[in-house]
């Protein structure tokens, strides 16, 4: 009796195996995005670029209906000290923003870590969610965004991509305020960023 129950425990933990083995795990994909952005200043519009680094983790495949864990984690980035000649002394009140992925439903996020951004928080409204950091970030030091873990439902179909939000200055994915010095003394330069180009950074297949 003991050898058949041995057996048969046996041959169970052998099925289980190939199950284990080519289950699907969350891979972090890295990425770095380009951000074009403009600067509004009493003397014109000032242009220029930024790039934000990440690691980006979701599972290759889940279930029809099933929850799925999207983690987004920033790396470390450093405010440029100066733009098109302008000393920058300080960035506050920044935004980033993640559309929450089509054939999905939000359900909670959290924000983890961060440093030098002041105060941190994380809303969702009109299937955006929206990372905002109070700074201020003083100009040409070294910062890093919180780490967001969004939790979502699968639809019934489909595939759930994640990407960046933002299409133009009109329609911005990353705000800030700049604070720079100039001639006529300190400007505040409300800026408005998009991600160009703006690639599917991670899929995740339901099935």
């Amino acid at each position: 009796m003991k050898s058949t129950l041995r057996r048969a425990l046996s041959i169970a933990a052998l099925a289980v195996v190939p199950i284990v083995a080519f289950a699907p795990v969350a891979a972090a994909v890295p990425t770095t995005v380009n951000f074009d952005c403009q600067g509004s200043t009493p003397v014109g519009a000032q242009y220029f670029t930024l790039q934000q680094g990440a690691e980006v983790t979701a599972p290759a495949t889940v279930a029809p209906g099933g929850a799925l864990t999207i983690v987004i984690d920033p790396a470390p980035n450093t405010i440029p000290s100066s733009v098109n000649g302008y000393t920058v002394k300080r960035v506050h009140t920044m935004a980033l923003k993640v559309p929450i992925p089509a054939n999905s439903t939000y359900v909670s996020a959290t924000l983890s870590g961060g440093s030098n951004v002041g105060a941190t928080n994380i809303s969702v409204a009109n299937g955006v969610a929206t990372i905002t950091a109070s700074g201020p970030i003083a100009g040409g030091s070294t910062f890093e965004l919180p780490t967001v873990t969004a939790n979502l439902t699968a639809a019934a179909s489909g595939t759930i991509e994640t990407k960046l939000y933002g299409t133009s200055y009109s329609v911005p994915g990353l705000t800030f305020t700049a604070v720079v010095g100039s001639f006529f003394g300190d400007m505040n330069v409300p800026t408005k960023c998009y991600p160009n180009p703006n690639p599917v950074i991670t899929t995740t297949t339901i099935a």
